[in-house]
């Protein structure tokens, strides 16, 4: 995978940020610098202090790593020595990684696992599960909830915040009330049994039909458990009319985590970054944005340098005006940008 000076300030949103002058600096010393210390194009420091953009409220939230895909080949310590060099503030870990952080994790393991996330200074965000509740057998229901309550011992024992589980679409030839009201019974189970521990359940909005807004709200208001909310997935189905807002705005109460990928695609008009993360900053989302980018780097060395470029493009859309900017109570329901005619997917059931 190459990542070249040319091709990152091609992906650059217009701001007040002038090319000429990044490119004036050779790399890695100003622009892979401004990744890690942000104070040549921002007025701030690091990755763990609240600012304000223009016409916005202050930002609260961070920027956080899933380890799908990019991490996914790298063990624990390559992870937090990288997330400690980039400023990346917290590690949100996928079941089936190379990080070895796993149910079967004996007590000892946990407790190194545990005592390796407070040396780094990095948090344990969570374990990113594939628990799922939407088939119509109800012994792989049954297993998959059993399943999520080991999660959560798992994350109560290293200190992470949640687990997060997924719907994976909708089975033919069973109605979709019934299976989205199955998905919420199942969730409500898996909540009680994190606020137990202190622990949340976070629904990623996921899969085939599953991943619709009016679908994951109809899950959501069948689950009587506050311990679950949801991972917002940055899905092109979020998008009416060029905005998000209306989505946003639907589920907006049940956000407790935000996976975000490839940052590139705001400027290519296919999901607008920029309004996302003014929304965010509406609602005072005060956790992380989560980096999950399909795509596994050749090595740790190369991964390290794409997520330097990537939290430099995160902090400059975060400070970017979107055009939907506004200082008033309710949520903004402009097109971020003309709705373009191709729409493109991610790739369901990988996640």
């Amino acid at each position: 995978m190459n990542f070249s000076r040319r091709t990152f300030i091609k992906s650059l949103p217009l701001t007040g940020a002038s090319t000429t002058t990044i490119l004036a600096n050779p790399l890695p010393n100003s622009v892979l610098e401004s990744a890690s210390n942000a104070d040549s194009l921002h007025p701030r420091n690091g990755s763990n202090h609240e600012f304000e953009g223009t016409d916005h409220k202050p930002q609260k939230f961070k920027l956080g790593l899933v380890t799908y895909n990019i991490a996914a080949k790298w063990d624990l310590k390559t992870i937090l020595k990288i997330c400690k060099s980039v400023g990346i503030a917290a590690v949100e870990c996928r079941t089936t990684h190379a990080h070895g952080v796993e149910i079967s994790c004996t007590s000892e393991k946990r407790k190194e696992i545990k005592k390796q996330f407070q040396d780094s200074g990095i948090i344990f965000w969570g374990c990113g599960s594939v628990c799922e509740f939407h088939s119509p057998d109800e012994k792989i229901v049954r297993k998959n909830v059993e399943e999520c309550k080991r999660f959560v011992d798992l994350v109560a024992e290293i200190g992470g915040k949640g687990v997060k589980v997924r719907p994976n679409g909708l089975p033919k030839n069973v109605p979709v009330e019934k299976t989205l009201a199955q998905i919420g019974s199942a969730l409500s189970e898996c909540g009680r049994a994190a606020a137990s521990k202190g622990i949340e359940i976070w629904l990623e909005v996921h899969g085939g039909g599953t991943q619709i807004p009016n679908n994951v709200k109809i899950i959501m208001d069948h689950c009587d458990s506050k311990s679950v909310g949801l991972t917002w997935n940055s899905n092109p189905t979020d998008i009416k009319n060029g905005s998000i807002a209306e989505s946003f705005q639907l589920l907006s109460k049940w956000i407790k985590s935000c996976h975000i990928n490839e940052l590139y695609k705001d400027r290519q008009k296919l999901y607008p970054y920029q309004q996302l993360f003014q929304l965010l900053r509406e609602i005072d989302y005060d956790r992380y944005t989560m980096i999950e980018v399909g795509k596994t780097p050749p090595d740790a060395s190369s991964g390290e340098e794409l997520l330097k470029y990537y939290k430099a493009l995160w902090e400059i859309l975060c400070l970017s005006p979107s055009p939907t900017s506004s200082r008033s109570s309710s949520l903004p329901s402009s097109p971020a940008f003309p709705p373009s005619k191709k729409t493109t997917s991610r790739n369901l059931g990988e996640l």
